[in-house]
């Protein structure tokens, strides 16, 4: 499909799986393409099949720039790849340089979890929007701040660890050295650990009717009520964004969540706040890459932010 569009490309690096997408500045996507993480997955094999895959994806190479989400942080400046969880031997890796090496455009890199925010908030669940936040419930609670339509991630590219924020000090250790955090409470581990039952096991009784498995999703909107509540007060979004395998099961939970924001936040902090479901599933990271390359290195054309 021809276009006179300037494009890019974003390419979501996970420990099995390479995603990668083809967009016009409009937020069209040409082109995607998924090819397996080599292993082990050392950066000159994994850099290396990502510039394999970028020129399948763009063979007369139309993409003006490349976004790359990693699953751990970079650095400010989008260049260097801190740490890469679920990769072999990845420590501070120099991923735009030796990219940008291999095929001759632009890159720029950013943590996944980030990625997913900016792709929501240029095409997805926050398109309406300027400052919001994003959560993903998952395996871990990662997060996004956006702010003014730009990705927020402080001076060492490390901000926006939502999930790490403390609910509970005496509560069960988290990897960060953190205790009770609002990852320990909201997590798919930490639901496993309390419950002994996965996510998609307890919604099924719920909506069965089973009364342990409702009052579970109750308690569950009270924590992360509790943990959004903090947040509001630090950023006031204009919407929450909630993504992740656990976000599915919103129904169960998000009227309590609501009810403890409206308990605990004062209005004059939310005003017109909203808390939408994310709308892009596993496309998000692909999506906010490349968004990241526009804002980067394009002309990011979206209406809806005028």
């Amino acid at each position: 499909m021809a276009t006179s569009e300037p494009q890019v490309i974003g390419v979501d690096l996970g420990g099995s799986a390479i995603k990668l997408g083809r967009f016009t500045q409009t937020g069209h996507c040409l082109k995607d393409l998924t090819v397996p993480t080599p292993q082990p997955s050392t950066p000159s094999a994994v850099i290396t099949a990502m510039a394999e895959a970028i020129a399948a994806l763009d063979p007369d190479q139309s993409a003006i720039a490349i976004g790359v989400g990693t699953p751990g942080p970079a650095d400010a400046n989008g260049r260097i790849a801190r740490v890469a969880i679920n990769l072999t031997g990845w420590t501070d890796v120099p991923i735009a340089d030796h990219l940008e090496a291999k095929i001759g455009r632009p890159v720029i890199v950013a943590n996944d979890a980030n990625c997913a925010g900016l792709g929501e908030s240029w095409l997805g669940a926050g398109r309406a929007y300027q400052d919001l936040i994003m959560l993903t419930l998952g395996t871990g609670v990662g997060g996004a701040v956006i702010l003014n339509g730009q990705l927020f991630v402080g001076r060492q590219g490390t901000a926006g660890e939502l999930g790490l924020i403390t609910l509970n000090p005496d509560g069960p250790p988290c990897n960060s050295g953190n205790q009770g955090s609002l990852e320990q409470h909201c997590s798919v581990q930490a639901i496993q650990r309390e419950t002994g039952l996965t996510p998609a096991t307890l919604f099924n009784q719920a909506k069965a009717g089973d009364a342990a498995a409702i009052a579970f999703w109750r308690t569950y909107g009270r924590w992360l009520g509790a943990g959004l509540a903090s947040l509001v007060y630090v950023l006031t979004p204009e919407a929450i964004i909630l993504g992740g395998g656990i976000s599915a099961a919103t129904e169960l939970f998000l009227p309590t969540t609501l009810d403890e924001l409206e308990r605990r936040v004062l209005p004059s902090s939310r005003p017109g706040l909203q808390v939408v479901v994310a709308e892009l599933g596993n496309q998000a990271g692909i999506t906010g890459a490349a968004c990241l390359a526009l804002q980067r290195y394009g002309s990011l054309a979206n209406p809806a932010w005028g």
